[in-house]
């Protein structure tokens, strides 16, 4: 085995310097996926981070999949050790793919993605990151932030050849909260026109908590969805995952996922489950590796990603297949690891049907709303970089927090500004997006610090200019470059001129923007703190806030 890892040292080492096209591409095809020589191609993989810290304890609602969400991430493809140290273990498992839920774009991962490469093992990267870049569920936007966001991290990792998809989130959309959906379809129609503008063969993809079927199934059908049925599959995902955990102890395919494939049996692009592995009647057996790459699910599924290499810990129990010693030098496999391997040993799915017996994949107009199923087929605009930061500019009183680590206190002046601007008779409608009614504020796409500073001007202009009214505890500066005869309103009307708007973004020029509120990134982890120092969190529903927030603007 100490060979084994210094060969792949080795590789590491050399790959950094050259350029290694080691695995073939792998395409959608209708809603089937195939190599680059035309046979079918299957994810066979397993979800490879270390689970992060958590300060907040909050579980994700459903009985499916009860995970805590993480307030930080290890980036396990910036470690070009411990990825030398697990890929010979990897590849023993015949695992082709992993599943990593957070990376961070300032690091290098030259080392990790090219030695998997040699491996022959493709990633699949979600573009979130825990707490303050991802969708939010409380209060959700699609916003220039989090765009930039995920921009940053494809541009880092566009030179690999073994990135087979983006996911735009994981579990976002929760039973009671159908209505966020807008916004993730937003997000995989931008990220798609982007990696179409690069010319990136990499999947756009979205994964998906295991629910009841009368909404799930609706998510499914909504995001493979063209809501202008022009039939082009602008704003559909092309890979859809469901974290599922049906399968328990030793079942079978009629007692376990003969409902839930029976479901999805008419789905258009391609689908497969981005988790599974039950644990509540251990040991795991992973029985259902066979099912899944047999030729019961093979029409509608294309494999699988095992939940996880490294501990993980739900509520349900521990996770988990291998345990790294202290010096992060030795890995000790565990019965779940052997079991595994030895059901992934005997897996030979079908190789059909034949790719060129497959038509393109055609797109179904949207599942319309009703009492469990909520999302509008109106999606919110792109985000526009060049008119928010027009507005930001010219805004006569600017959020300028004194401390760079601001997110425990914007989201608190958000609240108390939109109270006090109600209170004045203005309105924090602009700033707001509703993806059940379909309505979008003209500011709703730039990230919290403009709108922020958007409602601080209204609230100034609305006290005669008065510069205390400005002040926000410190928080808020007046402009000097700004007009005194033009209000924030009529700003934003003329740097946003068309609100509704939707183009193939670009990169940001600057990049480290500032970072939205968090969503659902189970099983991310972080070596450095999450986002960057600029990282807006905790802008939570407009919502009255009492005496106290008051007294903070006005001090």
């Amino acid at each position: 085995m100490l060979k084994a890892i210094r060969a792949f040292v080795l590789i590491s080492a050399v790959a950094t310097f050259l350029s290694v096209r080691a695995v073939p591409k792998v395409s959608r095809v209708g809603r089937y996926l195939y190599n680059a020589d035309g046979s079918r191609f299957y994810i066979k993989g397993i979800a490879y981070q270390e689970q992060g810290s958590f300060t907040n304890r909050t579980v994700v609602a459903s009985a499916d999949n009860p995970f805590g969400e993480p307030s930080s991430f290890i980036d396990p493809l910036a470690q070009g050790d411990a990825c030398a140290r697990d890929i010979p273990f990897l590849s023993a498992l015949g695992v082709n793919s992993i599943r990593v839920y957070s990376v961070n774009s300032s690091l290098n991962h030259d080392a990790c993605m090219n030695a998997f490469s040699q491996a022959g093992i493709y990633a699949i990267i979600d573009l979130a990151l825990p707490l303050n870049g991802s969708i939010d569920r409380v209060s959700p936007s699609w916003s220039t932030n989090l765009l930039n966001q995920y921009i940053a991290t494809i541009d880092v990792f566009s030179k690999y050849d073994n990135v087979l998809a983006y996911n735009v989130g994981n579990e976002v959309v929760l039973q009671d909260g159908t209505g966020i959906a807008p916004f993730v379809k937003a997000a995989a129609r931008d990220i798609r026109a982007y990696l179409s503008a690069k010319g990136s063969s990499a999947l756009v993809g979205y994964a998906a908590i295991n629910g009841a079927a009368n909404w799930r199934d609706a998510l499914a059908n909504y995001l493979s969805c063209d809501p202008s049925s022009s039939n082009s599959g602008a704003t559909a995902i092309d890979l859809y995952g469901l974290n599922d955990y049906e399968w328990c102890g030793d079942s079978t395919f009629q007692a376990s996922y003969a409902g839930t494939t029976g479901d999805y049996a008419g789905y258009n692009v391609a689908a497969y489950f981005s988790e599974f592995g039950c644990i509540t009647s251990p040991p795991r057996l992973w029985t259902e590796s066979g099912a899944i790459f047999s030729s019961d699910m093979s029409p509608v599924w294309s494999g699988g990603i095992a939940f996880s290499y490294f501990p993980a810990t739900s509520a349900q129990g521990q996770f988990g297949m291998v345990t790294i010693s202290a010096d992060g030098k030795t890995v000790t496999t565990s019965d779940d690891y052997d079991k595994l391997k030895t059901q992934y040993g005997l897996v030979s799915p079908p190789n059909s049907p034949a790719q060129a017996s497959v038509t393109a994949a055609a797109y179904p107009t949207c599942p319309t709303t009703n009492s469990t199923f909520l999302a509008s087929k109106v999606l919110p605009p792109t985000p526009n970089q060049a008119a928010c930061g027009c507005l930001e500019n010219a805004l006569s009183c600017q959020f300028t927090p004194p401390t760079s680590n601001y997110s425990a206190i914007a989201g608190t002046l958000l609240d108390t500004g939109c109270n006090l601007l109600g209170q004045a008779g203005g309105s924090c409608l602009d700033i707001g997006g509703n993806g059940t009614t379909g309505v979008y504020g003209r500011v709703s796409d730039c990230d919290p610090a403009v709108k922020l500073s958007y409602v601080m001007s209204q609230y100034y202009e609305a006290n005669k200019r008065n510069a205390q009214a400005c002040s926000f505890a410190g928080n808020g500066t007046v402009n000097p470059h700004a007009s005194s005869s033009v209000s924030a309103i009529a700003v934003a009307s003329s740097c946003i001129s068309n609100p509704g708007a939707t183009f193939a973004p670009t990169a940001a020029a600057t990049t480290g923007a500032h970072t939205s509120t968090s969503s659902s990134t189970k099983g991310s982890s972080a070596n450095s703190a999450v986002g960057n120092t600029h990282a807006v969190g905790g802008l939570v529903a407009m919502t009255f806030v009492g005496l106290a927030s008051v007294m903070l603007v006005m001090a």
